[in-house]
Protein backbone atom coordinates (compact mmCIF):
# COMPACT_ATOMS: atom_id res chain seq x y z
CA UNK A 1 0.00 0.00 0.00
CA UNK A 2 1.54 3.42 -1.38
CA UNK A 3 2.27 5.70 1.87
CA UNK A 4 0.08 9.13 1.90
CA UNK A 5 1.55 12.19 0.01
CA UNK A 6 2.28 14.73 3.47
CA UNK A 7 0.73 18.28 2.00
CA UNK A 8 0.86 21.55 3.83
CA UNK A 9 -2.19 23.12 2.51
CA UNK A 10 -1.54 26.58 4.94
CA UNK A 11 2.11 27.18 4.10
CA UNK A 12 2.86 30.80 3.02
CA UNK A 13 5.46 32.36 1.57
CA UNK A 14 6.22 34.61 4.79
CA UNK A 15 6.36 31.36 6.73
CA UNK A 16 9.29 29.91 4.80
CA UNK A 17 10.97 33.17 4.86
CA UNK A 18 11.13 33.45 8.35
CA UNK A 19 12.06 29.98 9.07
CA UNK A 20 14.67 30.05 6.97
CA UNK A 21 16.01 33.29 8.07
CA UNK A 22 15.46 32.32 11.92
CA UNK A 23 17.84 29.49 10.82
CA UNK A 24 20.51 31.48 9.25
CA UNK A 25 20.09 34.14 12.15
CA UNK A 26 20.57 31.20 14.46
CA UNK A 27 24.31 29.93 13.15
CA UNK A 28 24.83 33.85 12.75
CA UNK A 29 24.41 34.33 16.63
CA UNK A 30 25.83 31.38 17.35
CA UNK A 31 29.55 31.63 15.93
CA UNK A 32 29.72 35.48 16.39
CA UNK A 33 28.76 34.42 20.11
CA UNK A 34 31.29 30.92 20.57
CA UNK A 35 34.63 31.32 19.48
CA UNK A 36 35.43 27.84 20.51
CA UNK A 37 32.33 26.72 19.32
CA UNK A 38 33.08 28.01 15.52
CA UNK A 39 36.61 26.55 16.10
CA UNK A 40 35.81 23.39 17.28
CA UNK A 41 32.94 23.47 14.23
CA UNK A 42 35.70 24.39 11.67
CA UNK A 43 38.31 21.35 13.12
CA UNK A 44 35.30 18.84 12.53
CA UNK A 45 34.16 19.82 9.17
CA UNK A 46 38.22 19.35 8.17
CA UNK A 47 38.61 16.03 9.94
CA UNK A 48 35.67 14.49 8.22
CA UNK A 49 36.60 12.00 5.08
CA UNK A 50 34.30 13.12 2.16
CA UNK A 51 33.96 10.27 0.53
CA UNK A 52 32.08 10.79 -3.00
CA UNK A 53 29.58 8.30 -4.96
CA UNK A 54 30.97 7.10 -8.19
CA UNK A 55 30.09 9.28 -11.03
CA UNK A 56 27.98 6.04 -12.37
CA UNK A 57 26.11 5.75 -9.12
CA UNK A 58 25.05 9.22 -9.33
CA UNK A 59 23.75 9.04 -13.47
CA UNK A 60 22.45 6.01 -12.48
CA UNK A 61 20.17 7.59 -9.52
CA UNK A 62 19.27 10.99 -11.47
CA UNK A 63 18.31 8.46 -14.49
CA UNK A 64 16.13 6.30 -11.82
CA UNK A 65 14.27 9.42 -10.78
CA UNK A 66 13.77 10.81 -14.43
CA UNK A 67 12.43 7.31 -15.33
CA UNK A 68 10.23 7.04 -12.21
CA UNK A 69 9.03 10.84 -13.94
CA UNK A 70 8.31 9.54 -17.24
CA UNK A 71 6.49 6.34 -16.28
CA UNK A 72 4.18 8.32 -13.81
CA UNK A 73 3.43 11.08 -17.05
CA UNK A 74 2.43 8.48 -19.07
CA UNK A 75 0.54 6.66 -16.83
CA UNK A 76 -1.38 9.90 -16.56
CA UNK A 77 -1.73 10.15 -20.16
CA UNK A 78 -3.00 7.05 -20.45
CA UNK A 79 -5.75 7.30 -17.66
CA UNK A 80 -4.19 4.71 -15.47
CA UNK A 81 -3.16 7.75 -12.73
CA UNK A 82 -5.31 10.95 -12.18
CA UNK A 83 -2.99 13.69 -13.69
CA UNK A 84 -3.40 15.59 -10.35
CA UNK A 85 -1.49 13.29 -8.71
CA UNK A 86 1.70 14.47 -10.61
CA UNK A 87 1.36 18.01 -9.36
CA UNK A 88 3.35 19.75 -6.54
CA UNK A 89 1.93 19.99 -3.34
CA UNK A 90 1.62 23.66 -2.07
CA UNK A 91 4.77 23.88 -0.40
CA UNK A 92 6.39 22.52 -3.19
CA UNK A 93 5.14 25.64 -5.26
CA UNK A 94 5.72 28.00 -2.43
CA UNK A 95 9.44 27.27 -2.76
CA UNK A 96 9.50 27.46 -6.42
CA UNK A 97 8.21 30.98 -5.62
CA UNK A 98 10.47 31.96 -3.55
CA UNK A 99 13.44 31.68 -5.99
CA UNK A 100 14.30 35.50 -7.34
CA UNK A 101 12.98 34.85 -10.60
CA UNK A 102 11.98 38.60 -11.11
CA UNK A 103 15.42 39.44 -10.67
CA UNK A 104 16.84 37.02 -12.52
CA UNK A 105 14.33 37.62 -15.87
CA UNK A 106 15.18 41.75 -14.92
CA UNK A 107 19.27 40.30 -15.29
CA UNK A 108 18.80 38.48 -18.67
CA UNK A 109 16.95 41.04 -20.24
CA UNK A 110 19.53 43.67 -19.46
CA UNK A 111 22.12 41.24 -20.83
CA UNK A 112 19.70 40.63 -23.65
CA UNK A 113 20.00 44.57 -24.59
CA UNK A 114 23.58 44.30 -24.46
CA UNK A 115 24.80 45.65 -28.08
CA UNK A 116 27.52 42.55 -29.08
CA UNK A 117 30.45 43.91 -31.30
CA UNK A 118 30.29 43.82 -34.92
CA UNK A 119 32.79 41.06 -35.06
CA UNK A 120 31.13 38.74 -32.82
CA UNK A 121 27.30 38.81 -33.74
CA UNK A 122 26.86 36.26 -36.18
CA UNK A 123 28.95 33.89 -33.98
CA UNK A 124 26.85 34.48 -30.94
CA UNK A 125 23.45 34.92 -32.83
CA UNK A 126 23.84 31.66 -34.85
CA UNK A 127 24.80 29.81 -31.85
CA UNK A 128 21.13 30.79 -30.72
CA UNK A 129 19.96 30.51 -34.35
CA UNK A 130 21.36 26.82 -34.40
CA UNK A 131 20.25 25.68 -31.19
CA UNK A 132 16.46 26.70 -30.84
CA UNK A 133 15.84 26.16 -34.84
CA UNK A 134 15.07 29.71 -35.81
CA UNK A 135 14.25 30.17 -39.92
CA UNK A 136 15.87 33.18 -40.63
CA UNK A 137 14.80 32.59 -44.20
CA UNK A 138 11.70 34.28 -43.39
CA UNK A 139 12.77 37.02 -41.34
CA UNK A 140 12.87 40.35 -43.11
CA UNK A 141 16.50 41.08 -42.05
CA UNK A 142 18.02 37.49 -42.62
CA UNK A 143 21.68 38.78 -42.13
CA UNK A 144 22.61 38.80 -38.48
CA UNK A 145 25.29 41.01 -38.11
CA UNK A 146 22.41 43.81 -38.26
CA UNK A 147 21.20 42.69 -34.94
CA UNK A 148 22.70 44.85 -32.06
CA UNK A 149 21.91 42.47 -29.62
CA UNK A 150 19.96 39.28 -28.67
CA UNK A 151 16.67 40.76 -28.09
CA UNK A 152 16.25 42.36 -31.49
CA UNK A 153 16.83 38.83 -32.71
CA UNK A 154 14.08 38.02 -30.68
CA UNK A 155 11.73 40.70 -31.54
CA UNK A 156 12.67 39.97 -35.06
CA UNK A 157 9.60 40.88 -38.01
CA UNK A 158 8.79 39.04 -40.77
CA UNK A 159 8.66 39.38 -44.38
CA UNK A 160 5.63 40.33 -45.89
CA UNK A 161 3.52 37.45 -46.54
CA UNK A 162 5.20 35.21 -44.47
CA UNK A 163 2.35 34.51 -42.32
CA UNK A 164 -0.98 34.72 -44.76
CA UNK A 165 -3.80 34.80 -42.59
CA UNK A 166 -6.43 32.15 -43.33
CA UNK A 167 -9.47 33.83 -45.10
CA UNK A 168 -11.43 30.51 -44.40
CA UNK A 169 -11.13 30.63 -40.13
CA UNK A 170 -13.53 32.46 -37.91
CA UNK A 171 -10.47 32.60 -35.53
CA UNK A 172 -6.92 32.29 -36.14
CA UNK A 173 -3.90 31.70 -34.19
CA UNK A 174 -2.19 35.00 -32.90
CA UNK A 175 1.05 33.62 -32.47
CA UNK A 176 3.28 31.18 -34.00
CA UNK A 177 3.91 28.14 -31.12
CA UNK A 178 1.93 25.06 -29.90
CA UNK A 179 -1.18 24.61 -28.99
CA UNK A 180 -1.31 23.23 -25.24
CA UNK A 181 -5.31 22.72 -24.55
CA UNK A 182 -8.35 23.97 -26.57
CA UNK A 183 -11.76 24.08 -26.62
CA UNK A 184 -15.23 25.13 -24.20
CA UNK A 185 -15.26 26.05 -20.94
CA UNK A 186 -16.85 23.82 -18.98
CA UNK A 187 -18.24 25.05 -15.70
CA UNK A 188 -15.95 28.09 -15.77
CA UNK A 189 -12.51 25.91 -15.82
CA UNK A 190 -10.39 26.27 -18.40
CA UNK A 191 -7.67 24.08 -19.35
CA UNK A 192 -4.21 24.05 -18.48
CA UNK A 193 -3.42 21.35 -20.08
CA UNK A 194 -4.84 17.75 -20.29
CA UNK A 195 -6.13 16.78 -16.97
CA UNK A 196 -5.18 20.31 -14.93
CA UNK A 197 -7.93 22.96 -15.07
CA UNK A 198 -7.95 26.59 -13.28
CA UNK A 199 -10.49 28.79 -12.22
CA UNK A 200 -11.45 31.44 -15.18
CA UNK A 201 -12.64 33.87 -12.40
CA UNK A 202 -9.43 33.83 -10.86
CA UNK A 203 -7.67 34.25 -14.11
CA UNK A 204 -9.64 36.92 -15.59
CA UNK A 205 -10.88 38.82 -12.34
CA UNK A 206 -13.86 40.63 -11.53
CA UNK A 207 -16.49 40.77 -14.30
CA UNK A 208 -16.25 44.57 -15.29
CA UNK A 209 -18.12 44.06 -18.75
CA UNK A 210 -21.19 42.91 -18.23
CA UNK A 211 -24.12 45.07 -17.61
CA UNK A 212 -24.19 46.34 -14.48
CA UNK A 213 -20.99 47.13 -13.23
CA UNK A 214 -18.20 45.08 -11.52
CA UNK A 215 -19.11 41.30 -10.47
CA UNK A 216 -16.81 39.94 -7.57
CA UNK A 217 -17.77 36.23 -6.83
CA UNK A 218 -16.55 35.25 -3.40
CA UNK A 219 -17.48 31.56 -3.45
CA UNK A 220 -15.68 29.12 -5.04
CA UNK A 221 -19.16 27.78 -6.17
CA UNK A 222 -20.11 30.26 -7.58
CA UNK A 223 -17.14 30.10 -10.75
CA UNK A 224 -20.37 28.69 -13.46
CA UNK A 225 -22.03 31.78 -12.51
CA UNK A 226 -18.98 33.88 -13.18
CA UNK A 227 -18.73 31.84 -16.54
CA UNK A 228 -22.39 32.36 -17.56
CA UNK A 229 -22.01 35.89 -17.11
CA UNK A 230 -19.57 36.09 -20.08
CA UNK A 231 -22.07 35.28 -22.26
CA UNK A 232 -24.26 38.09 -24.22
CA UNK A 233 -25.92 34.92 -25.51
CA UNK A 234 -25.91 31.89 -23.06
CA UNK A 235 -28.80 30.00 -25.44
CA UNK A 236 -27.03 29.98 -28.39
CA UNK A 237 -23.42 30.72 -27.55
CA UNK A 238 -20.66 28.69 -25.67
CA UNK A 239 -17.32 30.37 -24.22
CA UNK A 240 -14.10 28.51 -26.18
CA UNK A 241 -10.99 28.37 -25.21
CA UNK A 242 -7.31 28.05 -26.60
CA UNK A 243 -3.41 28.05 -24.83
CA UNK A 244 -0.50 28.55 -27.79
CA UNK A 245 3.28 28.31 -26.27
CA UNK A 246 5.37 29.91 -27.96
CA UNK A 247 8.76 28.42 -27.67
CA UNK A 248 12.20 30.58 -27.61
CA UNK A 249 12.94 29.94 -31.19
CA UNK A 250 9.50 30.53 -32.27
CA UNK A 251 8.42 34.20 -33.98
CA UNK A 252 7.92 36.18 -30.74
CA UNK A 253 5.34 38.72 -32.39
CA UNK A 254 1.60 37.95 -31.26
CA UNK A 255 -0.99 39.51 -33.33
CA UNK A 256 -5.04 39.80 -33.62
CA UNK A 257 -7.15 36.69 -34.22
CA UNK A 258 -9.98 38.45 -35.12
CA UNK A 259 -11.87 41.65 -35.62
CA UNK A 260 -12.85 42.89 -32.65
CA UNK A 261 -12.83 46.11 -30.06
CA UNK A 262 -11.13 46.38 -26.73
CA UNK A 263 -12.67 47.74 -24.02
CA UNK A 264 -10.31 47.67 -20.80
CA UNK A 265 -6.87 46.24 -20.17
CA UNK A 266 -6.26 44.55 -16.85
CA UNK A 267 -2.85 44.13 -15.39
CA UNK A 268 -2.08 41.15 -12.62
CA UNK A 269 1.77 41.84 -11.69
CA UNK A 270 1.86 37.83 -10.41
CA UNK A 271 4.75 35.31 -10.19
CA UNK A 272 7.32 35.28 -13.08
CA UNK A 273 7.38 31.07 -13.02
CA UNK A 274 8.56 28.94 -16.18
CA UNK A 275 5.20 28.49 -18.57
CA UNK A 276 6.71 25.22 -20.23
CA UNK A 277 4.64 22.75 -20.84
CA UNK A 278 6.21 20.40 -18.61
CA UNK A 279 6.02 22.97 -15.47
CA UNK A 280 2.73 23.56 -16.99
CA UNK A 281 1.43 20.27 -16.01
CA UNK A 282 3.32 20.10 -12.35
CA UNK A 283 2.08 23.72 -11.30
CA UNK A 284 -1.74 23.93 -10.58
CA UNK A 285 -2.82 27.37 -11.68
CA UNK A 286 0.05 28.55 -13.26
CA UNK A 287 -1.60 31.06 -15.48
CA UNK A 288 -3.17 32.05 -12.49
CA UNK A 289 -0.44 33.00 -10.55
CA UNK A 290 2.11 34.13 -13.50
CA UNK A 291 1.88 37.69 -14.36
CA UNK A 292 -0.37 38.68 -17.02
CA UNK A 293 -2.16 41.12 -18.91
CA UNK A 294 -5.44 40.66 -20.36
CA UNK A 295 -7.45 42.56 -22.55
CA UNK A 296 -11.34 42.37 -23.04
CA UNK A 297 -13.88 43.85 -25.53
CA UNK A 298 -16.30 42.47 -27.78
CA UNK A 299 -16.40 40.36 -31.68
CA UNK A 300 -18.96 40.19 -33.80
CA UNK A 301 -20.48 36.75 -31.43
CA UNK A 302 -20.22 38.64 -27.98
CA UNK A 303 -17.29 38.41 -25.58
CA UNK A 304 -13.48 37.90 -26.39
CA UNK A 305 -10.09 38.44 -24.26
CA UNK A 306 -6.42 37.70 -25.27
CA UNK A 307 -4.26 37.27 -22.61
CA UNK A 308 -0.32 37.18 -22.52
CA UNK A 309 1.21 35.66 -19.87
CA UNK A 310 4.44 36.57 -18.77
CA UNK A 311 7.41 33.49 -17.45
CA UNK A 312 10.47 33.18 -16.36
CA UNK A 313 12.84 35.55 -18.75
CA UNK A 314 10.01 37.24 -20.02
CA UNK A 315 9.50 40.26 -17.57
CA UNK A 316 8.63 42.54 -20.14
CA UNK A 317 5.46 42.26 -22.11
CA UNK A 318 5.13 45.52 -24.95
CA UNK A 319 1.68 45.89 -26.77
CA UNK A 320 1.63 48.36 -29.25
CA UNK A 321 -0.99 50.44 -28.51
CA UNK A 322 -0.47 50.41 -25.06
CA UNK A 323 2.26 52.65 -24.29
CA UNK A 324 1.35 52.97 -20.35
CA UNK A 325 1.54 49.45 -19.75
CA UNK A 326 4.82 48.46 -18.06
CA UNK A 327 5.36 44.72 -16.63
CA UNK A 328 7.93 43.27 -13.93
CA UNK A 329 7.84 47.03 -12.43
CA UNK A 330 8.07 46.90 -8.31
CA UNK A 331 5.20 49.95 -8.24
CA UNK A 332 2.84 47.24 -9.79
CA UNK A 333 3.39 43.97 -7.40
CA UNK A 334 1.69 45.62 -3.72
CA UNK A 335 -1.38 45.59 -6.32
CA UNK A 336 -3.59 42.32 -7.12
CA UNK A 337 -4.21 44.36 -10.42
CA UNK A 338 -4.84 47.50 -12.46
CA UNK A 339 -7.37 48.60 -14.32
CA UNK A 340 -7.53 51.19 -18.19
CA UNK A 341 -10.50 51.45 -19.95
CA UNK A 342 -10.17 52.73 -23.67
CA UNK A 343 -13.53 54.72 -23.67
CA UNK A 344 -11.20 57.98 -24.54
CA UNK A 345 -9.88 56.54 -27.68
CA UNK A 346 -11.65 53.17 -28.83
CA UNK A 347 -9.46 50.98 -29.67
CA UNK A 348 -10.35 48.57 -32.76
CA UNK A 349 -8.32 45.68 -33.96
CA UNK A 350 -8.42 43.58 -37.33
CA UNK A 351 -7.39 40.02 -37.84
CA UNK A 352 -4.13 40.19 -38.33
CA UNK A 353 -2.76 42.95 -37.26
CA UNK A 354 0.21 43.62 -34.85
CA UNK A 355 -0.67 43.98 -31.40
CA UNK A 356 2.52 42.87 -29.04
CA UNK A 357 5.96 41.36 -28.08
CA UNK A 358 7.72 39.11 -25.82
CA UNK A 359 11.16 39.17 -24.91
CA UNK A 360 11.56 35.53 -25.65
CA UNK A 361 8.66 33.19 -25.36
CA UNK A 362 5.88 32.84 -23.47
CA UNK A 363 1.92 32.24 -23.53
CA UNK A 364 -1.22 33.55 -24.95
CA UNK A 365 -4.61 32.38 -23.65
CA UNK A 366 -7.87 32.85 -25.62
CA UNK A 367 -11.02 33.04 -24.05
CA UNK A 368 -14.45 33.97 -26.13
CA UNK A 369 -17.72 33.64 -26.97
CA UNK A 370 -18.99 31.36 -30.39
CA UNK A 371 -21.90 29.72 -31.17
CA UNK A 372 -23.02 26.61 -30.29
CA UNK A 373 -21.35 24.05 -32.41
CA UNK A 374 -17.97 26.47 -33.18
CA UNK A 375 -15.35 23.33 -34.75
CA UNK A 376 -11.68 24.04 -33.29
CA UNK A 377 -8.90 23.14 -36.77
CA UNK A 378 -6.10 22.24 -34.33
CA UNK A 379 -5.14 19.36 -32.25
CA UNK A 380 -2.92 19.60 -28.73
CA UNK A 381 0.49 19.40 -29.19
CA UNK A 382 0.30 20.64 -33.09
CA UNK A 383 2.49 23.45 -34.25
CA UNK A 384 0.78 26.39 -35.67
CA UNK A 385 1.52 29.67 -37.12
CA UNK A 386 1.10 33.41 -36.80
CA UNK A 387 -2.62 33.18 -39.06
CA UNK A 388 -3.03 29.68 -39.75
CA UNK A 389 -7.25 28.54 -38.72
CA UNK A 390 -7.67 27.16 -35.08
CA UNK A 391 -11.79 27.91 -34.80
CA UNK A 392 -14.43 27.42 -37.89
CA UNK A 393 -18.47 28.61 -37.25
CA UNK A 394 -20.60 26.26 -39.00
CA UNK A 395 -23.21 27.86 -41.50
CA UNK A 396 -21.25 31.55 -41.38
CA UNK A 397 -19.54 33.94 -44.46
CA UNK A 398 -16.29 33.61 -42.58
CA UNK A 399 -15.63 29.69 -42.20
CA UNK A 400 -16.23 29.21 -46.11
CA UNK A 401 -13.28 29.57 -48.66
CA UNK A 402 -13.40 32.37 -51.00
CA UNK A 403 -14.45 29.87 -53.97
CA UNK A 404 -17.06 28.07 -51.88
CA UNK A 405 -18.72 31.72 -51.00
CA UNK A 406 -18.65 32.85 -54.49
CA UNK A 407 -20.39 29.49 -55.28
CA UNK A 408 -23.33 29.96 -52.79
CA UNK A 409 -24.02 33.39 -54.23
CA UNK A 410 -24.61 36.45 -51.73
CA UNK A 411 -26.28 35.62 -48.65
CA UNK A 412 -29.16 37.36 -47.92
Amino acid sequence: MASPRIKFPHVKRYKLFIFWSAIILAFTVFFDTNIMAQSSFKQYLRSLRWTPIPVGVGLALIAFQQFRHTRKREAARLGQVDPCDCLADEWEVEAYKLLPLRQFSKAWGWVNGLELPEWSRKSVLGLYVRTFGCNMAEAEVEDLGKYRCLSELFRRSLKEGARPIDPSAALVSPADGKIMSFGTVNCGALDQVKGVSYSLRKFLGPNCWSAGGPMVVTKRDDDDCFHRTCLSDGENNALYQCVVYLAPGDYHRFHSCVDWKVAFRRHFPGELLSVNPSIAAWVRDLFVLNERVSYVGKWKYGFFSMTAVGATNVGSIQVYFDEELKTNDASTRKTVFRDKYFDDRLVELSRGSAFGEFNLGSTIVLVFEAPKGTKACVEVGQQVRMGQALFRIPHSYVGKTLDETQHQGPQR
